[in-house]
């Protein structure tokens, strides 16, 4: 019988303390990553109130946590975004698009955006989570 490696948790120093959960598991090439929200290393939410602000620095979570699991951002077939605010979202994105930009370039994996009520942290606007395959 072949070994299979049991699924590996990643929680990278440069983002929030993962306190019940993880960062990002990778499970052989596919990598699940936690939803990441705009905090800082702390763990606290960068610019209550500013979605843009809050929106940037999550994707930009995303992007450590999969350079932590081994993957790069062009690796992700999947992410899903939730908002607390879906007008506020509509009304930011070209802001939203260049922060996105900044992180993925021209990959546009597949995409939900999911409006909710409220986020565990009830400073948090925007949170993302994220799957990807790791190359070999």
């Amino acid at each position: 019988m072949e070994s299979v490696d049991r699924p590996r948790n990643v929680n990278p120093r440069e983002l929030g303390p993962a306190r019940g959960f993880s960062h990002a598991t990778v499970a052989g090439d596919t990598v699940w990553l936690g939803g990441q929200i705009g905090s800082d290393a702390s763990g606290g939410i960068v610019e209550p109130g500013d979605l843009v602000a809050q929106y940037a620095r999550a994707i930009g979570n995303v992007a450590i946590a999969l350079r932590a699991a081994g993957c790069v951002p062009e690796d992700t077939v999947k992410l899903t975004y939730y908002v607390t605010d879906l007008s506020a979202y509509r009304e930011n994105l070209t802001a939203i698009g260049a922060a996105f930009r900044e992180v993925f370039g021209r990959h546009y994996p597949a995409s939900t955006l999911i409006e909710v009520r409220s986020l565990f942290d009830p400073n948090a606007l925007v949170e993302i989570d994220a799957v990807a395959v790791r190359r070999p």
